[in-house]
C-alpha cells in the first residue's frame, strides 16, 4: 500500500501544485495557442513532437466538480469509440456498486499551468489490454477555453456557454452548451441529501494512472498519460442520490449510454496534480507509486 502521505506533506504538495498557476502565463499562452489551432495537424504534432515542454505542471480541479455514470447500452460503437489495445471494461463510481459497462460524464471548473476555465468530458471506461491497466478513456469534451488532443491538435474555446457553478442553497448547476456540435448538459444536483461514499479503488487510482484518447479525439500512435496525486483525493466523493439530480438536457453519447445514469458523484473539495504539458506515458502503476512520486515531488522543490 505504500506510507500514507501526513498532512503537513500534503499542504506541501498541495502548496506546490497551486504555486505552479500563473494567471499571466496562461493569458500568454492562450493566444499562442489559437495561433497554433490554425496549423493543420501533421505540423502541430511535428511542434508538439519537438517542443517538449515543462517536466511537470500543475493541474487543479476545483471543488464540486460532478460526476454522471451512464451503462453503455450499444456496446459495438462504444467499442468503435476506443484506441487501439483497449476493450470495453465494467466499472462503477463508488465501492460495492455493481460493475458495468459505463460512461462517465465529468463536468469541472479546473485551473493548471497551461489552460484555466471549464470542461465538460465523455469518457469511456476501458482496459488497456498491453498493460492490463483500467483507463479513462477520453472521448469527446466541450470547454470555454484552449485545449489540445491528439487527434485534433490545438483548439480555443468550443462552448457557446458555459457555466459549472454552485447555489447558497446547496445545488450544483451545469449548463454548457457546445458551439460547433449538438453536445449539451443542462442539469442540477442538489447536495442536501448527499453523503461522503467510499470510491471504487480501480477506477479513480488506477483509472487515472491511464488517461487516453477515443473518438473524434483520438491519434492511434499517442500513448496514454498519467496524472500524479495524493491517493486520499480519491478515497471518498459525496454520492448524490438520483432523485436528487435533474437532468433538463444531455446529449454526451447519447448514441450509445442510456439515457438515465446510474450513479452520480460529486467532489467537495479541490484535487491536486501534477501531470505534463502534452500526454506522456507515466511508469507509475499503483497507490504505492503514487505515494513514492508524491514525496519525491515534495523533495525536489
Amino acid at each position: 500500500m505504500g506510507t500514507p502521505i501526513d498532512r503537513a506533506h500534503l499542504r506541501d504538495f498541495i502548496t506546490r501544485t497551486e504555486s505552479m498557476v500563473s494567471p499571466k502565463d496562461v493569458g500568454k499562452l492562450y493566444q499562442r495557442a489559437e495561433m497554433l489551432a490554425k496549423l493543420p495537424i501533421p505540423l502541430q504534432q511535428w511542434i508538439v513532437d519537438r517542443a517538449g515542454g515543462d517536466a511537470e505542471i500543475g493541474f487543479v480541479v476545483e471543488p464540486y466538480c460532478f460526476f454522471l455514470a451512464h451503462e453503455i447500452v450499444d456496446e459495438a460503437a462504444a467499442t468503435a469509440l476506443l484506441p487501439p489495445d483497449y476493450e470495453l471494461a465494467p466499472s462503477a463510481i463508488f465501492e460495492g456498486t455493481a460493475p458495468r459497462y459505463c460512461g462517465i460524464l465529468g463536468a469541472f471548473n479546473v485551473h493548471t499551468s497551461v489552460f484555466w476555465g471549464s470542461r465538460v468530458e465523455l469518457y469511456v471506461i476501458a482496459r488497456n489490454t498491453r498493460t492490463g491497466m483500467l483507463s479513462w478513456i477520453i472521448c469527446d469534451y466541450e470547454s470555454n477555453t484552449i485545449s489540445y488532443d491528439p487527434g485534433q491538435g490545438f483548439s480555443g474555446a468550443t462552448t457557446s456557454r458555459s457555466v459549472i457553478t454552485t447555489s447558497h442553497r446547496g445545488e450544483v448547476i451545469v449548463d454548457v452548451h457546445g458551439a460547433e456540435r449538438p453536445n449539451r448538459l443542462t442539469c442540477v444536483a442538489d447536495l442536501e441529501g448527499a453523503t461522503m461514499q467510499p470510491l471504487d479503488q480501480p477506477l479513480w487510482i488506477e483509472g487515472n494512472l491511464s488517461v487516453d484518447y477515443g473518438g473524434r479525439l483520438m491519434e492511434p500512435d499517442s500513448a496514454p498519460f498519467g496524472l500524479v496525486f495524493d491517493p486520499g483525493e480519491m478515497e471518498r466523493a459525496l454520492r448524490v442520490p438520483l432523485d436528487a439530480v435533474t437532468i433538463e438536457a444531455n446529449t454526451f453519447g447519447a448514441s450509445f449510454l442510456d439515457p438515465e445514469p446510474f450513479e452520480s458523484a460529486c467532489f467537495p473539495y479541490a484535487q491536486h496534480f501534477l501531470t505534463t504539458s502534452f500526454p506522456e506515458e507515466s511508469a507509475i502503476r499503483d497507490r504505492a507509486g503514487l505515494q513514492a512520486a508524491v514525496a519525491a515531488s515534495i523533495d525536489a522543490e
